[in-house]
Formats: C-alpha cells, structure tokens, sequence
C-alpha cells in the first residue's frame, strides 16, 4: 500500500532509506502489560541466620539480599504461582483468556516432568485456545522465551501471546548449605506481547549458551542420567550445586559483553539507555555489568535486596516493580546469565507509559 502510494507520486525507491521502510512495514513483539505474584511468607535474614551460619552482615556484604519470599503449602508449586501471575496480567490488561493463543513458561522448577508447567498455567487460567510449552534456560529462560515468543508475532500468526517466568527455587536449595540458600526465592512474573507497527517491543536479541559451565552450576539428580534413588538423595543431589567464583566472572564477563554488543549494533549510547534490566542474581555482579555499560544506579532496575534470586522470574518481577516509572519510548537492556552455562541480551523499546496501569 505504502510502495503504490510512493510511485504514484513519482518519488523512487532510492529517494527512501531502506532502513525507513522496514521500520514502516515491520511487526514487533510489544510488551502491553505485565503481571507477577509473590508468595505471602517472607524469609529474612535473621530467620536464615537461625538455620544456618551466616548473618545479615555477611548476606548483604555479599550478595545484597535482605529477605526473600517462600511458596509454603502442600502440593503448590510453579504453576500455582505461574497462574496467579497470569491472572493479574489478564485482570490489569482487560483480556479475556480464550484470546491468548500461546502461553510460554521459562523455569527450572516445574510442577513435573510432564504435562509442561505452561500446559498447566494455561489450563488453570482458563487460556483454553493456548498452546503452551516451558523452556529450560535456567536464569536467562525468559529472555529465551521472551525471544522466542516474539517470532510468533512477527511471523503474524499470533497476536496476543503471555510469557511466565516462574520458579520455586526453595524446592531444590539446600538449607544447610550457607553458600546457596541465602541467595534463592520464589516468585513468578507474566508479560503480554502484542503486535506494533510503530517501533515498539522486542527490537534485537543476542541469545548464548554453553554446555561446558554446567560443571559450575548443575542439579544433577532427578533426570535420566541420574534417577531419584535413596542414594541420590542421600549425596544431596536433588539441590542446587554452584561454584561461586567461576560463576560470578563468567556472569560478569558474558552479561556486560552481550548488553554493550547489543547497544553497539543498535547505535545506543549509556544516555540512551533508560534502564538496565538485569537478572538479580548478585549486586556486584549488577554493578559490574552496570559500569561497564557506561550506566548511573538510578538507570538499573534492582529489586534483588526484597526479592532474592527468583531464577527465571528476576527480569519480569523487575518490569513489573517498575513499571509505573516506565515511559511509552523508554530504551531498555534486558540481561541476563543462567546455569547451563547460558547468557543473553534483548533491546526492548517500552510501548506504553506504565504509571497508567493500575496493579490489582
């Protein structure tokens, strides 16, 4: 419609940038409204403190984590929470669930082998026209399912997709083990995606993975190499295992050079860069990654100190605490480093002004 309206008024392809018409003609993957839920019962540092040796001082000096939030009751897990985020999503954003017509669920903790978790969020929020499936990517799983969901929308056969990062991470950590527990909570966090015309939504992505960190960072019981036996649970093998200093530099390194990758390729500079989106696994690792892309505090999203590491629900859990200081037009860098190893970046450019979203 657009190319017959130009040669119609004698104006040449030459006379327009090519880069002018993609940006009129391309579909995006927006962001059009974000829900979450947090789990009532909240495990502080002190509380910690009286179940294994650390202390507040130490917790904090190290990681930045004051309390995080914890799934209590029998036979609730990820999807519980997956759905309850989900219905706030739909509730804020006025959909009705038969509209969605894909449901993606990024964790590491599902419900069970099979059906997916995202089967079961889906089926419990009444998303009934849905095809749903979960991606494993540990901490960088919802950029992956981020990423991926956004293909359905370009490709313009889907036009109202949900994307869920949901984790109980309190169900595989060890609460003897001072060097993980203090780090984890449970959380999940749900986005809509949209199409736009108009420059809005996922822009550029740069997605990594490596099967060789999985030496640093592993659960390594409970699949088909090593099957649930008294013996593996014996050795501890059903818990979270991690090596911190391997992990931190590899999540410095990985994260900062995707994020400035990604700002280069798009011509972005540190002051057009309204926020950082970071996975809130460590502070230092969010400040470390923060400077080396040229970025003030106040333009990195940090919630981590009241909410811990919730795995795949960090970015969105942050989008959703932050939303009512967003801007339709605000540049963001969603990042993120995950076990497996698997790293990875997205530009997203933010398609409504969040303080008009109400949270119910």
């Amino acid at each position: 419609m657009k190319l017959k309206y130009w040669v119609n008024h004698n104006i040449t392809i030459s006379q327009i940038t090519i880069s002018q018409i993609t940006q009129t003609m391309k579909t995006t993957a927006a962001i059009t409204g974000v829900g979450a839920y947090l789990p009532e019962y909240i495990l502080d540092n002190e509380e910690l403190a009286r179940m294994v040796d650390t202390t507040d001082e130490w917790i904090m000096t190290r990681i930045g984590i004051k309390e995080r939030h914890i799934l209590k009751g029998e036979g609730l897990g990820t999807s519980y929470m997956g759905a309850k985020a989900v219905q706030d999503l739909l509730e804020k954003t006025g959909t009705n669930p038969e509209e969605i017509e894909l449901l993606i669920c990024a964790t590491v903790t599902p419900d069970m082998f099979f059906p997916s978790t995202g089967n079961l969020i889906a089926h419990k929020t009444g998303c009934k026209k849905a095809f749903a499936f979960d991606i494993s990517a540990a901490c960088s799983g919802f950029l992956f399912a981020l990423q991926t969901a956004s293909k359905y929308i370009e490709t313009g056969t889907h036009k109202k997709v949900v994307v869920v990062g949901a984790d109980k991470m309190s169900s595989i950590i060890d609460y003897t083990d001072r060097s993980t527990c203090p780090i984890f909570g449970d959380a999940a966090a749900a986005v809509l995606l949209e199409p736009s015309t108009e420059g809005y939504g996922v822009l550029d992505a740069s997605l990594h993975s490596d099967g060789g960190g999985a030496a640093h960072l592993h659960m390594k019981a409970g699949g088909s190499c090593y099957p649930s036996t008294y013996e593996t649970v014996e050795k501890k093998w059903h818990y979270v295992y991690q090596e911190g200093q391997p992990v931190f530099k590899a999540a410095v390194a990985n994260m900062a050079d995707v994020s400035v990758e990604v700002m280069k390729r798009n011509n972005l500079y540190s002051e057009d860069v309204r926020y950082l989106v970071p996975h809130q696994a460590n502070m230092r690792i969010i400040d470390a990654v923060a400077n080396r892309m040229g970025l003030d505090k106040e333009n990195c999203m940090v919630n981590i100190q009241k909410f811990g590491n919730t795995t795949a629900a960090t970015i969105p859990l942050c989008l959703w605490d932050y939303e009512s200081r967003l801007i339709k037009g605000d540049n963001l860098i969603l990042a993120a480093f995950g076990g497996g190893f698997t790293w990875g970046a997205i530009y997203l450019k933010w398609a409504y002004d969040g303080g008009t979203m109400s949270r119910v």
